[in-house]
């Protein structure tokens, strides 16, 4: 991830890792964009194909970025802003065309959103404090099983309706119950973490 060591040059903060951050946020309104423009699962087509590439390219850039500051030396506290807003909105409008095609139990939605919702409010407690709780690897695994789902589950809606759409579609549903499992764990781990801020203990 993109993350600290700006000296308050404003223009430090366009180091490439940063720039590619900036490209993925940008480029999620475009994806959805071209995602609403695919049509009807099941039938199979090329635009459908590249709708699920568009987005195993947005959650590969995590990754891009994330090398590309460690490996320059180059972590930014606008980095370390801006690249979780980055994983949650490649994940949450995703989430809401998988909803609207009727791929997604609205539960699926509200507990990955909730969970957002709740961490950011203790992240900023315990912030207060002057502490950083680290992230969990519970927290990372469950966004990588999110995406997975989600790429599974585009790829099924890709493919014409046969036996690899079906095993797809199961195996994305499977991975999507796995990934609200892992979502649910690591919110109750990380206010766990954090209770003894919350309650003013520390």
């Amino acid at each position: 991830m993109s993350g600290a060591t700006s000296k308050g040059d404003a223009s430090s903060i366009w180091t490439p890792a940063n720039i590619v951050t900036c490209v993925r946020v940008a480029a999620v309104p475009l994806w959805l964009l071209v995602a609403e423009m695919s049509p009807v699962a099941g039938l199979g087509s090329g635009w459908s194909l590249g709708v699920f590439l568009f987005f195993v390219a947005l959650s590969l850039t995590d990754k891009l970025d994330g090398y590309l500051a460690r490996s320059r030396n180059e972590v930014t506290t606008f980095g370390k802003f801006l690249d979780p807003i980055a994983d949650k909105l490649v994940v949450v409008v995703a989430l809401c065309f998988l909803l609207e095609r009727g791929e997604v139990s609205s539960w699926v939605l509200l507990v990955i959103v909730a969970r957002e919702f709740l961490v950011s409010g203790l992240r900023m407690v315990v912030a207060s404090s002057g502490t950083v709780i680290a992230a969990s690897s519970l927290g990372k695994g469950k966004t990588a099983v999110t995406m997975v789902a989600i790429s599974a589950l585009l790829l099924a809606m890709a493919l014409p309706t046969g036996g690899a759409a079906e095993a797809f579609e199961l195996l994305g549903q499977v991975l999507m119950v796995a990934a609200v499992v892992l979502t649910a764990w690591s919110g109750i781990d990380y206010f766990v973490k954090a209770w003894s801020y919350v309650v003013g203990e520390r």
